[in-house]
Formats: C-alpha cells, sequence, structure tokens
C-alpha cells in the first residue's frame, strides 16, 4: 500500500474537501501573560483549551477555478534552496500525489464546468489560521490561501470577517493574512529551544470543518528534514490527531503558546494516522514578521550547492565523521567565493555551532541576518580550516537558474565512445555539443562531457550516475574534453573508487562509484 505525505487543506461550503493536503501551525502565541495561563488540571487540559481556542480561526477561500486537487508540495522550481541537488518533481521518501479525495495517478485535474459547459463553478476550500496580533494578522498555510480569490474567516464566537493576504513564502508553506478588527485574542510565540521530544502538545483546528476541535498528544520527534514537503524544512513531529482541514492551525503547548503550524501528515489513506508535522515556531516566527513588515522575505545566502555527507563520500573527503555538508559547487557572484569556500571542502561549523545536516546549515543561513559575517569551519584535504563570510542575500530563482539555461556549445563532438575499464567502463560520453545541451537543457556556462548512456546494473547506476549528467571531475582532477576523461579515468585501476563531480539540470553532485 502507498504512504504519501498529504496537505490537509479542509473542505469548504459545500462540504467537498480539497485533495492531498498539507497541515502548519501557527507561530507560537499565549493569551495575556503566561500567568494568566490556568494551570493543567487533573481532570484534563480545559484550562489551556479555554486560553487557546479563541485564538484559532476556520479559513474559507474561494477560487477562481475548480481543482480537484491542490499543487504537489514537493513540486520544485528549477534553482532551490542551497544544498538541495537534483531539483524538479520526483517521488519523495513516501511516494508521490495523488491524494486520498482526488484522482488516480496520472489522471489531469480537469476543472468541473459549470451548466451547458459554462465557466468553471469556484471551489470553495478551507482551513486554519491562528490569529498573533490583536490588529487581525493571521498565520495560515500558504496552500489554504493559495490562488484565493476570496477569503472569509470565522472566529470562535461565529463572527464573519472578509480577509487580505499579507504575504506568502511557498518555501515554508506560510502565509499571513489580516482581518479589520482590534482586541482581538491572539497566541504568543513559545520558546523553540526549550521544546522536547515527548513535550505533550495540542493540535487546535478546523478537521474536515469542524472548527474549534481539539486533540492531544506527543512531540514525537524534533528537527525532521529532507521529508519533501517544502524547501525550508525543519519540523516538529507529533502524534497529536490531524487531519485535513487541520493546515495553519496551532500545535501550542502546555503554556498555551504556540509552538508550530500544522502543516502535512504521514498517511496512506489521507487522514490521521499518528505522524503529523508542523513548521516550528523558530522558522514560522521569523517568517511571519518579515511578511507582516515587508510582505515578503529575505533569506540569507552562502552561493554554495551543498549535499549530505555518505560513508563513501566520508572516507573520500577525509572527514572523520559523517556529519557536515559537503560543497559542491560555488556560485560565481556569492559570498562563498569571496570568503575562501571550495568545491570539495566540508562544512562543519557555522557561527560557532556544529553542523550535522544539510538542512539543519540551510536552514541557519536562512535565518542569519543579510549583512552578518560569521565563522565557517571547513574541513579541505583532511585539515580544519577557518574562514570568515559575508551573507549576503538570496536572490530570486529565475536570477540563480539563468546561468542553467540552454545556450550555444562548442563544435559538434564525435559519437558516443566507451570508457576505459574500470568502475567507469559502462558509461558512454561524448563532448557537450548544441545536441546535447538542448536535449539535456545544459547552460552554456557548463563544461565537461556528458554521459549518453549508463549501463544497466552497473557501478555507476547503482552510484545513481543518469543519461544527460555532466562529468565536470574525476577525482578531483578536472574534466572539460573527452582528453581530460581518458586522462583521468586512465589513473583509476579496475578496483578502485572513483569520486566523480557531476552536473545535473543545473545542481553540481558529488558521487562515489565502488568496484
Amino acid at each position: 500500500m502507498k504512504v504519501q505525505l498529504s496537505l490537509v487543506a479542509g473542505s469548504g461550503l459545500a462540504g467537498a474537501l480539497l485533495a492531498v493536503g498539507l497541515l502548519v501551525a501557527p507561530p507560537a502565541a499565549t493569551i495575556g501573560s503566561a500567568a494568566s495561563v490556568p494551570p493543567v488540571l487533573a481532570e484534563g487540559f480545559s484550562g489551556i483549551v479555554k486560553a487557546v481556542t479563541p485564538a484559532v480561526v476556520n479559513i474559507q477561500v474561494t477560487q477562481g477555478e475548480r481543482v480537484r486537487a491542490p499543487r504537489d508540495p514537493r513540486r520544485r522550481d528549477h534553482e532551490g534552496p542551497p544544498g538541495r541537488p537534483g531539483p524538479g518533481p520526483g517521488p519523495g521518501p513516501f511516494g508521490g500525489p495523488p491524494g486520498p479525495f482526488g484522482g488516480p495517478p496520472g489522471e489531469p485535474d480537469e476543472p468541473d464546468m459549470g451548466p451547458g459547459g459554462g465557466p468553471p463553478r469556484p471551489e470553495m476550500s478551507g482551513g486554519s489560521g491562528v490569529i498573533i496580533d490583536p490588529n487581525g494578522y493571521i498565520v495560515t498555510n500558504n496552500h489554504v490561501v493559495d490562488r484565493a480569490t476570496d477569503i472569509k474567516v470565522y472566529l470562535h464566537n461565529k463572527k464573519e470577517y472578509a480577509a487580505k493576504v499579507i504575504g506568502v513564502d511557498p518555501k515554508t508553506d506560510l502565509a499571513v493574512i489580516k482581518i479589520e478588527a482590534s482586541g482581538l485574542p491572539f497566541l504568543k510565540w513559545g520558546d523553540y529551544d526549550k521544546l522536547q521530544v515527548g513535550d505533550i502538545v495540542l493540535a487546535v483546528g478546523s478537521p474536515f470543518g469542524l472548527s474549534q476541535t481539539v486533540t492531544m498528544g506527543i512531540v514525537s520527534a524534533l528537527g525532521r528534514g529532507n521529508v519533501g514537503i517544502t524547501d525550508y524544512e525543519d519540523f516538529i513531529q507529533t502524534d497529536a490527531s490531524i487531519n485535513p482541514g487541520n493546515s495553519g492551525g496551532a500545535l501550542v503547548n502546555m503554556r498555551a503558546e504556540l509552538i508550530g503550524i500544522n502543516t502535512a501528515i504521514f498517511s496512506r489513506t489521507g487522514g490521521n494516522e499518528g505522524i503529523g508535522f508542523a513548521v516550528p515556531v523558530s522558522i514560522a516566527k521569523n517568517i511571519t514578521d518579515s511578511l507582516i513588515k515587508t510582505g515578503k522575505v529575505v533569506r540569507g545566502w552562502l552561493g554554495v550547492g551543498i549535499q549530505e555527507i555518505t560513508p563513501d563520500l566520508a572516507k573520500a573527503f577525509k572527514t572523520k565523521e559523517q556529519k557536515g555538508a559537503l560543497v559542491s559547487d560555488v556560485n560565481e557572484q556569492g559570498p562563498a567565493l569571496k570568503a575562501g569556500i571550495q568545491r570539495g571542502d566540508v562544512i562543519v561549523e557555522f557561527d560557532g555551532k556544529e553542523v550535522q545536516t544539510v538542512s539543519e546549515l540551510r536552514n541557519r543561513v536562512a535565518q542569519t541576518p543579510v549583512g552578518s559575517n560569521v565563522k565557517l569551519k571547513v574541513i579541505r584535504d583532511g585539515q580544519e580550516k577557518m574562514l570568515t563570510l559575508h551573507i549576503g542575500e538570496r536572490p530570486s530563482d529565475a536570477l540563480l537558474a539563468k546561468g542553467t539555461e540552454p545556450g550555444a556549445g562548442p563544435p559538434s563532438a564525435p559519437e558516443p565512445r566507451k570508457g576505459p575499464l574500470n568502475v567507469l567502463s559502462d558509461l558512454r560520453i561524448k563532448a557537450l555539443d548544441d545536441e546535447a545541451r538542448a536535449q539535456s537543457n545544459i547552460g552554456a556556462k557548463t563544461t565537461g562531457v556528458v554521459i549518453t548512456h549508463v549501463q544497466a546494473g552497473s557501478p555507476a547506476e547503482q552510484a545513481g550516475l543518469q543519461k544527460g549528467d555532466v562529468i565536470q571531475e574525476i577525482n578531483r582532477q578536472p574534466v572539460v574534453t573527452l582528453k581530460d576523461f581518458d586522462a583521468a579515468a586512465a589513473k583509476i585501476k579496475k578496483e578502485e573508487s572513483a569520486v566523480v563531480l557531476v552536473s545535473r539540470q543545473g545542481n553540481a553532485i558529488f558521487v562515489v562509484i565502488n568496484p
């Protein structure tokens, strides 16, 4: 049975549920001071519930055209966040769409037509939100209000307000909307650093359109990344029951503080199965503050491509432990180049704190104020080096992707040919020509030799090499021409491994090929 990540946008006025949905819990906020929140009583959590629920709202959205399923949350634009190689769609660790309420795999999401084949009828959908300011600012999920033409907010006392979008951030699936009201109950932000696995939490929202629903669970895990939901991931995992319609609702602690925005579920059926994800306050607060102040999100930027350290890569790059982030590419215009960071460096410390994973580094860089100077510790050829880097502002995806557009290549090259007898022997490669660049969408600035065939079952295929990959280095030796490839490959003995740097759809990735 397929397991999938489901977005949990709720049902609309017609009672229909949006297909696959993501949940996201709002930034932590408590009503009044912590001292005013009633303690947990032996008979339950009624005091916390009374303090929290007035600040959690039901959101109903009208969309311009009827769509059977929301966008795939794993869909990625050509240039993703730093360090996530291999852009573009593709199944995440829990499989791809569709959602439990949509059509079967591969079925197009065609709009439902109106009477007599007229224009599409508007789609009514919904979700949840959290009031984080007494003047009407509400945090919710981006997928709840995406493509909305009309947004209605219903408070706990049944009052209805029209809302407008202040700003959205698809990369974290967060959005801020506003209603014209004042003196509203609101939640205060909690302290993420105090959150621990095992802490009791409550999820509040409108599952299946049932507003003011409260469920209880614990924090199952912290720092969940690389689950394929959003570009910037550091989720709180919880077993508090979360279902379609909880999207944008609150995850609160026992002090009635907002510690997460409910965002996604891990499910075989589309309903709760005990694994839900919430955007933590550590991310949500910065994002919402930025959206309220400027209407957009400004992120810090290193200007590097990074990838996770595998046991093979740790050995190849002489790191004692399997942690840190391997630099696979350095942007020509980025701060990293000016700071002296090189391809093949392993970043093990950022601003005085150890780096364990790629997602951890990516999130910390994004949250670092632009213009800050930070210290980085890298491992280069087995030796530690300290570097100082001036954090830049991350350019738009469009600007970052410019260098990956197809362009004119060198003159036509020889026909595909086979490599030498070693771990590269099952590859067929050719020089980059106009045809190869056009077929594989290889930019004009990319150099190397392109793979035209990978033998099924070969070490190269098992390592992950693919047709269309551009080989740029072999064992740290640059490869620009077929002659370079032959020279570097000839040094590899039959039973030796090879560290190959490839460019795939504009992203540089190190791959270790074992015999």
